[in-house]
């Protein structure tokens, strides 16, 4: 009973500063905080309320709660030893699961090639020796990427 008066409360409440809030010209947020206040009065309308509070003291319903989490536990116990040992990829791959990873040479650009030069990237000119080597990293990079 107490729960009940509560969640009416708890509506009535929230209707008022709705009604004042659509009052300032803010009409959306005021419908929207009219649609929140409304819920714990539909709760109690359904009997939501009573059931949640006959739940709460029960033990059978605990102990169902207790079952769902040892349920839960070993779902995750399982997937975090297929994933240590990747038997769920080696069974997918098997079912005819995603295709193997393309090699990053197949996916080079086609840009700066001329007819005549087939499917090989154009090669860059040697690079000058210079007395610095801070671009060395970004050259090799660039080399490695036909660049």
């Amino acid at each position: 009973m107490l729960a009940e008066t509560v969640c009416s409360a708890v509506s009535a409440a929230g209707l008022g500063i709705a009604a004042v809030t659509a009052y300032r010209k803010r009409f959306l947020t005021a419908l929207r905080i009219a649609a929140y206040s409304l819920i714990p009065l539909g709760l109690v309308m359904t009997g939501a309320v009573g059931w949640l509070a006959r739940t709460a003291f029960s033990p059978l319903a605990w102990a169902g709660f207790a079952v769902l989490g040892a349920s839960w536990a070993l779902f995750a116990f399982v997937r975090a030893v297929e994933h240590r040992r990747g038997t769920r990829t080696a069974r997918a791959a098997a079912a005819g699961g995603p295709p193997a990873p393309v090699s990053p040479t197949a996916s080079a650009p086609a840009l700066g090639r001329k007819a005549g030069e087939g499917s090989r990237p154009a090669s860059a000119p040697p690079a000058s020796p210079s007395s610095s080597d801070d671009f060395s990293d970004i050259e090799a990079i660039l080399k490695k990427h036909g660049i």
